[in-house]
């Protein structure tokens, strides 16, 4: 007596394909759709662009730090006391300025900390201080 009938391992044998053709015509409408034909209505003269340059970055101001107490504001060396009015007087002529602080590495913190401490009082949002990448 057979268990199983001849229709039942007939169906289980074939592979049946319309699901995988109906996901294959959808997406080839999905293509279709989203691809953007060329526009080619008329013929028109675009105005053409001028060059517009950009502005040059500012130039970075450098507070420079040495171990032994010397003072720099770029290559002029000034005292503690007379950089706070030289500060402001940089950030009126630039409002954006920029101070990048240099020191030394054996510099004494207290010394940086009264140079940023200048720089805020000036009213300097942009402060970096310079460090060298290790290799």
């Amino acid at each position: 007596m057979k268990k199983c009938s001849r229709s039942a391992h007939e169906s289980l044998s074939e592979l049946n394909i319309t699901p995988l053709l109906d996901l294959a015509f959808v997406l080839l409408v999905i293509f279709i759709i989203t691809t953007i034909p060329p526009v080619k209505d008329s013929d028109l003269k675009l105005p053409v662009a001028s060059k517009h340059e950009k502005d040059p970055p500012r130039k970075a101001n450098y507070i420079s730090l040495q171990a032994d107490g010397k003072l720099f504001l770029n290559t002029l060396e000034i005292p503690l006391d007379e950089l706070l009015p030289k500060l402001i007087g940089l950030r009126t002529d630039d409002p954006d300025l920029n101070v990048i602080v240099r020191g030394d590495a054996k510099t004494k913190y207290k010394d940086i900390r009264a140079v940023l401490d200048l720089c805020q009082q000036a009213n300097i949002v942009k402060v970096d201080l310079a460090t060298e990448i290790m290799k």
